[in-house]
């Protein structure tokens, strides 16, 4: 076996926080893709970047390697780091919290499954199960070791970033395209031909920690399709669109991104349900319940859902399993909307029917479910317009209120 070294370093937060792990894209470096949202993220995470062999300074690989192997030496990494943080009077939790982009989010999918005891909960940014096809993989890595990697600078910006990023960002889009310049042909080839026999299309079932994929509305190399089968595939996943995002959303919006993993992250961790039959039709009634639990808790948050279990009497109890059988485990379950829509739709719901205390606690749910402040102010000004000023101004005033117990 190949374990290629692994080396990294601290992008934000300290060791007495919870360790998150991010991963690079192929090309780029961890500090220069996600250090914009690490310091967004500084206050709750220690957020510790690794880099792929050959890139921002890291060795260069000497061999091949397989992406499963790749993981491997990341498992590494995330071990030494766990140690360190130990022996110096940190957190002594030896699990992490892991966020990757493509091939970052790759080799996040095969620590889940080679490492389920090490990864407490991941974010898979605009990577998928299998990524592009693996003769294109061989001819970009022949292409890199015939002219080293500035010859595939131009078709990589735009595979990157979406329109107008470049101009509106010019910056952060230099340093991108910097490192992969500077990065080594190689362990770049090396890369390529990882990904180009990576495949765990079939094995998704296996995954049993919370998963959020991430995707870039304009993305062409790991387009939503991709992120939505990783979330549908997994025993406990969600997806998320961003509009106005390609290939690299830590650095093209790290407000979003950051907002995303600090509310998936943040989620107490709920049951796994018992694993479906394979016909989606003939769910029992009792998976239903167990699926419905989960994401209630996720959603509401545990403590919300353990008064409401504590008040549930024998008058009310029927009307429980209602709410946990039907709104949580049949329709807040289903793949056709992200949370964040179903949160969306649900404020303007409850604003247009009156419903305060309910909006109250959704607009909470929202947070949880990645929303912005910014977003809901829209949500309710939105509803200013189609249900009514006076509605909007509660609304507006009950919203104010939560968000700034948040």
């Amino acid at each position: 076996m190949t374990i290629p070294h692994i080396t990294g370093a601290e992008l934000a937060g300290g060791p007495d926080l919870p360790l998150l792990l991010v991963g690079p894209s192929l090309g780029t470096s961890a500090a220069t893709l996600w250090s914009a949202a690490a310091d967004r993220l500084g206050d709750a995470f220690h957020v510790v970047g690794w880099d792929l062999p050959g890139h921002g300074g890291a060795p260069a690989a000497k061999e091949p390697f397989t992406l499963a192997e790749l993981a491997r030496g990341v498992l590494v990494f995330a071990r030494g780091v766990t140690g360190a943080r130990a022996a110096g009077g940190g957190d002594t939790d030896r699990s992490f919290l892991y966020a990757g982009d493509s091939i970052g989010g790759a080799v996040g999918l095969r620590l889940l499954l080679d490492a389920p005891e090490a990864v407490r909960s991941a974010a898979l940014l605009c990577t998928g199960a299998r990524i592009g096809e693996p003769d294109g993989w061989r001819e970009r890595a022949a292409t890199v070791r015939a002219s080293g990697t500035p010859a595939v600078v131009e078709a990589s910006a735009r595979r990157w970033f979406a329109p107008g990023f470049v101009e509106r960002e010019p910056a952060t889009a230099a340093a991108l395209l910097h490192v992969l310049q500077d990065a080594d042909a190689e362990g770049y080839a090396l890369a390529c031909e990882a990904l180009a026999g990576f495949d765990v299309r079939d094995r998704l079932g296996e995954v049993t920690a919370p998963v959020l994929a991430v995707a870039g509305a304009e993305d062409g190399p790991t387009p939503p399709t991709s992120l939505e089968a990783i979330a549908r595939g997994v025993r406990r996943g969600r997806a998320e669109v961003l509009d106005g995002v390609a290939h690299l959303a830590p650095a093209e919006a790290p407000d979003r991104v950051a907002a995303l993993l600090r509310g998936h992250f943040a989620a107490p961790p709920a049951a796994i349900p018992a694993a479906p039959p394979a016909d989606p039709g003939a769910l029992t009634q009792e998976q239903v319940r167990a699926a419905g639990m989960a994401v209630r808790r996720e959603v509401l948050g545990d403590a919300h859902v353990d008064r409401a279990v504590a008040a549930t009497t024998d008058f009310t109890a029927d009307f429980q399993e209602f709410i946990t059988r039907y709104a949580w485990g049949t329709v807040w379950t289903r793949p056709g909307l992200d949370r964040r829509s179903r949160s969306m739709i649900t404020l303007t719901a409850l604003i247009a029917r009156g419903h305060h205390e309910e909006f109250a606690m959704h607009v909470r749910a929202a947070v949880r479910n990645g929303l912005t402040a910014e977003e809901i102010k829209e949500v309710v000004l939105q509803s200013a317009i189609y249900c009514g000023v006076p509605d909007a101004n509660a609304a507006f005033r009950i919203a104010q209120r939560v968000l700034s117990e948040a």
